[in-house]
Parts: C-alpha cells; sequence; structure tokens
C-alpha cells in the first residue's frame, strides 16, 4: 500500500540529493505517538519507505514535484497522510514544498501468470557479511560487511536479497505463511544492473559515511499465491538494506496479465 502525496516548491532551489535523512525525521516526526513510534529504535527492519522527490532536478518556485511512501500496514499510511494534511509545509533539507494533495494506492505485482517489470526508483543498499566472505572468493583487507558491487558476481546480490526479504516476511507477514527461502523458485526471472554509484550518507551515528548502492530493473512472472505475496512485499517496504532512508524503493513499470499480450498489458498497467 502506498500514498502518493502532490508537491509544489515554494521557492527556487537545487536538488539535494543528501535527502533521505530529512525526509525520514519527518516520517518519524508522523508516528510520533502511535504504536509504531517504539520500532525507530529497534535494530530490524522497518515498515515503511518511500521514494525520493520526483523527478529529480533543480526547481523554480511553483513546479511539481511527487512523493510516495509505502507501507504494509494502512493505518501506518493514514498517520502519515493525516501529518501531512495537517501541517502541508514540507521541508526537505534546503528544498520547501507544500503538499497540495494526497492519493492512496495500491499496487499489486498480478494474479499468478502475470508477468511484468520491477524498477528501483531508488538506490539499492546491498552489504555482504564477513561471514561469507570466503564462500564468494572475497579478499578485503577489512573485516566489514561489504558493499555489493558488480565484480562480486550475482549470487551474493541474489542471495542477500532473499535473505532479507525472509526477515522482512518474518516482521510484517502472518507466520503461518511461507518466506521466500522456503518456496522453490528464484524472485525473478532476469536481472538487468543499469548502475552502480556512491553517495554520501548520514545514517543514525550521525556521521557521514560513502555508501555504494544499485539501480536495476527485475524480471518476473507471478508462479503462486506465495510469490505474488513476496513480491507484493518489496512494493511495501523495498529491496534490500535500510529502506526507512528510502534505499530500495522499487515500482512496477510493465505488466502483462494472463493471455494478454504485450501491448494490451501495457495499456491496461497505464490506465
Amino acid at each position: 500500500m502506498r500514498v502518493l502525496a502532490r508537491l509544489r516548491a515554494r521557492a527556487d532551489a537545487a536538488y539535494d540529493n543528501a535527502y533521505h535523512h530529512k525526509l525520514r525525521g519527518r516520517l518519524w516526526k508522523a508516528l510520533d505517538g502511535t504504536e509504531y513510534e517504539a520500532s525507530h529504535d529497534e535494530n530490524r527492519p522497518k515498515a515503511f519507505t518511500y521514494s525520493n522527490p520526483f523527478p529529480p532536478g533543480d526547481m523554480d518556485e511553483g513546479d511539481e514535484r511527487t512523493l510516495l511512501v509505502a507501507s504494509p500496514y494502512e493505518d501506518l499510511l493514514a498517520h502519515v497522510a493525516a501529518d501531512l494534511k495537517d501541517d502541508p509545509e514540507l521541508n526537505i533539507g534546503e528544498m520547501p514544498f507544500t503538499v497540495e494533495e494526497i492519493t492512496p494506492l495500491a499496487p499489486d505485482v498480478g494474479e499468478p501468470g502475470t508477468s511484468g517489470t520491477i524498477s528501483t526508483g531508488t538506490g539499492v543498499l546491498v552489504r555482504i557479511p564477513p561471514w561469507r566472505f570466503e564462500e564468494y572468493g572475497i579478499e578485503t583487507e577489512h573485516d566489514e560487511a561489504e558493499f555489493w558491487r558488480p565484480e562480486h558476481t550475482m549470487e551474493p546480490f541474489r542471495n542477500q536479497i532473499e535473505a532479507n526479504l525472509d526477515k522482512k516476511h518474518d516482521l510484517f507477514c502472518p507466520e503461518y505463511l511461507p518466506g521466500p527461502s522456503e518456496v522453490d523458485g528464484e524472485l525473478f526471472d532476469g536481472y538487468e544492473l543499469l548502475k552502480t554509484f556512491a553517495i554520501p550518507v548520514t545514517p543514525t551515528t550521525g556521521e557521514t559515511e560513502t555508501w555504494v548502492l544499485s539501480k536495476w530493473r527485475f524480471e518476473y512472472t507471478v508462479r503462486n499465491d506465495d510469490h505474488r505475496r513476496h513480491l507484493n512485499l518489496l512494493l511495501d517496504v523495498g529491496i534490500g538494506e535500510r529502506n526507512s532512508l528510502g534505499f530500495g524503493f522499487v515500482n512496477i513499470v510493465d505488466k502483462t496479465g494472463p493471455g494478454e499480450s504485450a501491448m494490451e498489458g501495457k495499456n491496461a498497467f497505464a490506465r
């Protein structure tokens, strides 16, 4: 589930690529006094993620931008929507916006047999733990988690995103339902790496660090109801790590239902 917020710039502003920390702060403020407040200090995946204010780029006063916030919990999104309605002045670092409209959304990868493409709207953070270095043939001079890079091959990337999604499934889905590692088959049919890049990030330590991220397009065909639930969970909580900083936010960019041609699927999705 998601809420879509239409934003309007209140002044000329340069686009701030380090928006993550400030935007996260506003969302946690919206959850003050709710049942979700306590999870702020818990060392586990959070129940929300969000897009960047898009499209990115410097803006003039009056320009429009869009923000998406996703969660598996409808009431969490209701708290966020209420906060943005009560206080529509949204300042993301040096980018001043007014929230003009809020719309609920419920994206779905589709029933079994549906094929489609999921694209990462923000960079994906995947780190390989030191205890798996030998298994993957990774040689480094440090004993801290290693940011995934293409030279590490796809195996650790696939393994880490599945293990991460298992944790989220345990947290946010009923206990009796099987997680991704408990069913046959891959999450995705195809992985297209678009780019890797490094950015400065200020996590909860307060110290700025350089993180290596990647952007992707993932092809999928929904095998069954379990696979559908796993893919839809990615839409709600993101792929990879640190989604509450806005990393790993994903969108469906193409979808073709069973029996449809590719063109029919695109037209149906566009509506």
